[in-house]
């Protein structure tokens, strides 16, 4: 929002929410009902043609967001070393308006301008006048308008809205209040009505002027440099042409220089071009692909857990986890995603932080959880992962989490500099301060893990009774624990007793909806028990509260809510700041004080009450 909202500001349809492209619904019955009862030779393409036209501008942007997302977290040729945060990401979900509201204009002008209906396929003649159009008077007034905007009065009531990102993305280009989209789509339309009037328009043309439009937008608003420099070399004169991605980032740094639209030429000729902009470009160009200190290896879950990675949707990104219907209607590119996984990957950066001097990535295994439990997927996973191990070796990371198979990867590598880590010590620390003081015994359901192990024996070591309900798991840790605290581990059947519940991957169903009211249901595995209870609450998985000093959060992990991390990243950056050499995989846990005390201290604080749930 701008800092002293205008008339205008606002979306029309904004009170629809995600209903909002129910307003569409008429010209799109209108547009099923002439298939229906016309024959194909009276069909009117150009109108037929409105919806792919959006939904393939939807696309283009999607494309640029993950590509630019990527590229960034990445570091080669980024331009500016910023993160960005939840605001932003909240103040652009609304990206798709725009789209929307060309959806409508173009209806309505189909239906109402001259020309403009029953356009053929193909005309070079209406292409050339477009472009001349464009370089012309689009990009001279554009110029000048945007120069308006920048006056204290407009700047503070609408343009301020766009400005408020500092960082840009590519969908940062569209983020504007509706007055403005307005007055874009007056300057944009004078090419398109033009051709449409002078019969010399068509279908074609119309794809390429929308496609340029959204090419250049995207492009100028990503925040790496790609364009390379013997382009500029070959034809000097397109400097003046056609701008690049850090040309316009000044204007987003510094605000009052490099107002033209796409070409140049208005700032060099009115004095506006930033003096900074070719060093800026160069430089970008030579930039590195950055070396993280600390990696975090990830892997996808559910089949649609793809589209909440960082890289994926960056509005479902920024809310915790959960499963949406509308994804439903992307199956086909699901499935698409299962197969290629299935017999092709590589691991991937999806993104990158930083904090106090340590400089973190997170790299996902493109492999789904279901293919975790298959037998012919092991030896392809394990390879994943070592790769990724001698990777971040190579590239000096001096940290990196890892699942349970980082002890193999040790032995078999011992002269391994990166340090692999799973987290198991502040796992135990995290679900140990999970427990409410003054409770003398809870129940302890799932699937034993050593995190499991390690909590049990702490509990007990406190004098806490902790109970098991099958014969299996009592043996399991009778043996880990020997005799000395046999008569706090104790085998029980029942299930109402017990308001604490430990739980694991193999709690059934049927023995949570045996938990008496009001329990505490607190996970110690990585994936959250199905919320089946409405009467019983629900602790996060091992967990923690970011300090604000960690940078470029504008997603959640996984389930997580926002700025809440796992404690298997969380303990590879505690490590990398203390500098600790010792590996913690396998069957090793490290000093689970030390490791607490460390976390605290570096600004990790445990989740608070409010962070519980009901189902």
């Amino acid at each position: 929002m701008a800092s002293k909202p205008g008339i205008l500001t606002a979306w029309p349809w904004e009170p629809l929410g995600s209903f909002k492209y129910i307003i569409l619904a008429p010209w799109i019955t209108e547009s099923i009902y002439y298939i229906m009862v016309k024959d194909a030779k009276e069909w009117d393409y150009t109108n037929l043609v409105v919806i792919p036209f959006m939904l393939w501008r939807m696309l283009h942007n999607q494309i640029w967001i993950s590509l630019s997302r990527y590229r960034t977290a990445k570091g080669a040729n980024r331009i500016v070393d910023k993160g960005i945060e939840f605001d932003q990401v909240d103040r652009e979900k609304n990206w798709d308006d725009q789209i929307l509201f060309n959806g409508i204009l173009f209806y309505l002008g189909n239906k109402y301008i001259p020309g403009a209906s029953n356009l053929p396929i193909w005309r070079m003649d209406g292409v050339i006048i477009a472009m001349l159009l464009h370089a012309g008077p689009v990009e001279f007034l554009y110029y000048w308008l945007h120069r308006a905007l920048h006056h204290h009065y407009l700047y503070s009531r609408y343009h301020s809205h766009h400005h408020s990102s500092i960082v840009t993305e590519p969908i940062t280009s569209v983020i504007h209040p509706f007055a403005e989209h307005i007055a874009y789509f007056l300057l944009f339309a004078i090419p398109m009505v033009t051709i449409a009037v002078t019969g010399t328009g068509s279908i074609v043309a119309y794809g390429i002027y929308l496609t340029y439009i959204d090419l250049m937008n995207n492009m100028g608003h990503c925040n790496f440099e790609f364009i390379p420099n013997w382009i500029f070399s070959v034809f000097p004169p397109l400097k003046y042409l056609m701008y690049t991605p850090s040309f316009h980032s000044l204007h987003h740094t510094h605000f009052r220089t490099n107002y033209s639209l796409f070409m140049p030429i208005y700032d060099y000729m009115y004095g506006t071009m930033d003096k900074t902009s070719e060093s800026l470009y160069e430089n970008s160009l030579k930039r590195k692909e950055e070396s993280p200190d600390v990696v975090h290896l990830t892997h996808l879950t559910t089949t649609e857990s793809i589209y909440h990675l960082r890289v994926g949707f960056a509005s479902f990104a920024s809310k915790p986890y959960s499963s949406v219907w509308y994804l439903w209607l992307l199956w086909p590119v699901t499935l698409w995603t299962m197969m290629l996984t299935w017999i092709y990957g590589r691991t991937f950066v999806v993104e990158r932080n930083r904090f106090d001097k340590i400089k973190l990535q997170t790299w996902a295994i493109p492999k789904y959880e279901l293919q975790y439990r298959l037998k012919g997927q092991k030896e392809s996973i394990k390879n994943f992962i070592e790769e990724a191990i001698l990777e971040a070796d190579e590239k000096g990371a001096s940290s990196e989490e890892l699942n349970k198979y980082g002890e193999v990867y040790v032995s078999k590598h011992p002269k391994l500099k990166v340090k692999l880590v799973d987290g198991s010590s502040l796992a135990v620390a995290v679900l140990l301060n999970s427990i409410p003081q003054g409770i003398t015994q809870l129940l302890l359901r799932g699937k034993l893990t050593k995190v499991a192990v390690a909590v049990a024996f702490a509990l007990c070591k406190k004098g806490i009774q902790v109970v098991v309900s099958r014969e299996d798991e009592y043996e399991k840790l009778d043996k880990s624990f020997g005799t000395k605290y046999d008569c706090k581990l104790v085998m029980s059947k029942s299930y109402s007793s017990y308001k604490i519940w430990l739980v694991g991957d193999e709690m059934t169903e049927e023995e949570q909806r045996k938990a008496t009211k009001g329990t505490l249901f607190i996970p110690f595995s990585q994936f959250p028990p199905k919320r089946l209870r409405k009467d019983c609450f629900y602790h996060t998985t091992p967990a923690m509260q970011t300090p604000r000093a960690l940078e470029n959060v504008d997603s959640c992990e996984n389930w997580l809510p926002r700025r809440v991390m796992s404690v298997s990243r969380i303990a590879g950056i505690v490590r990398g700041l203390e500098g600790w050499e010792e590996h913690e995989c396998g069957s090793t846990i490290s000093n689970i004080d030390k490791v607490w005390e460390a976390c605290l201290k570096h600004g990790f604080q445990p989740l608070r009450i409010s962070a519980l749930s009901k189902s």
